[in-house]
């Protein structure tokens, strides 16, 4: 795979979507990599864009080195060649305090990214940047030095229980300025203005970018409110009802969209809830009912325990699911 233009990139991200993936693992904390496989020839028959790797829902931050090359290199040699493979990069927060050393350690992650065969990079928040005086001027320097790598960069606006940190408008027209910047994902999940008031900026001053969601528990609106393209965890389940809400969007099909919007949803409502982070683990488990990986590799290191209940729940939405989609619609 080489790395793409920001015109070309652009172009394979408009009106694409984009499953930020997971990564199985077992109970013994190892990558499942015969599940990794099924998963990866499973994503690619489905009707995407590319896939997001090292993202927050792949675990990005707290892979190893040798995990994420694992990761990429699988995904690489198992994703279609006209697909594009983007990759997370950023800083994990616990691992340094010090500006300069969180900023190496993301250009290292970078770099490291494309010498494996990323395309382009979605640049994880500055978190460490968080409590800063100077946040729009230390932000704004993280992702010029991420840019000058020459990928394309999208910004990634995290919500900030998921470790996060909230973008000044006027830092977004700064960063909108970076002729590498590709557009920006956002993932604010409670925060319906917010959303709003960054898609009337983009709209009015930047159309030229792209406005991505990420908003698992509000898809369709944030498509109404002028989304353009779709990298999103709860993609990499029940993929083809994402996009067919997408293509009911797009192509104006208002009686489709929201017979759609209420299923996705109901979706979003099952894997998205408290505890937060548990959604990982329960995007993997709908993979286990649409019959993609076994139950054995939805281990997630880093997650919290689950109700008992919540798998019996999961797999009673995707079973409506796929009797929606059995019946034509």
């Amino acid at each position: 795979m080489k790395m793409l233009s920001v015109s070309d990139c652009y172009r394979s991200l408009h009106h694409g979507l984009i499953p930020a993936v997971p990564v199985p693992f077992g109970t013994s904390g190892e990558i499942a990599q015969s599940a990794q496989e099924q998963y990866i020839a499973y994503m690619a028959g489905q009707p995407i864009a590319g896939v997001a790797v090292w993202a927050h829902t792949g675990r990005g931050l707290l892979l190893t080195e040798q995990q994420r090359i694992q990761v990429l290199h699988s995904w690489r040699d198992g994703l279609p060649s006209d697909k594009i493979l983007i990759a997370g990069v950023g800083c994990n927060r616990q691992s340094t305090a010090v500006v300069t050393d969180a900023l190496d350690s993301a250009l290292r992650m970078a770099t490291t990214a494309i010498e494996n065969g990323a395309q382009a990079l979605l640049a994880y928040p500055p978190t460490h940047l968080r409590n800063s005086i100077n946040l729009d001027a230390l932000a704004l320097e993280y992702h010029q030095e991420l840019a000058s790598l020459g990928a394309p960069v999208i910004l990634f606006y995290l919500y900030e229980a998921a470790g996060g940190i909230s973008y000044s408008v006027e830092l977004l027209r700064r960063l909108f300025a970076l002729p590498q910047v590709v557009g920006i994902k956002f993932a604010t999940l409670d925060s319906v203005m917010t959303f709003q008031d960054v898609a009337s900026v983009i709209r009015r001053d930047f159309p030229d970018k792209l406005l991505i969601t990420g908003e698992d528990r509000f898809l369709g609106y944030s498509l109404m409110c002028g989304a353009q393209s779709c990298l999103i965890g709860m993609g990499s389940a029940c993929t083809q009802l994402q996009r067919d809400l997408m293509d009911a969007h797009f192509q104006g099909r208002a009686a489709d969209f929201l017979k759609l919007s209420r299923l996705v949803d109901d979706l979003g409502q099952s894997l998205f809830v408290a505890p937060m982070e548990g959604y990982i683990r329960r995007v993997l488990l709908a993979l286990v009912s649409e019959g993609v990986v076994g139950l054995e590799s939805t281990y997630d290191p880093w997650g919290p325990e689950l109700r008992p209940s919540e798998f019996s729940e999961i797999e009673k939405v995707v079973r409506q699911v796929n009797q929606f989609e059995s019946i034509g619609k």
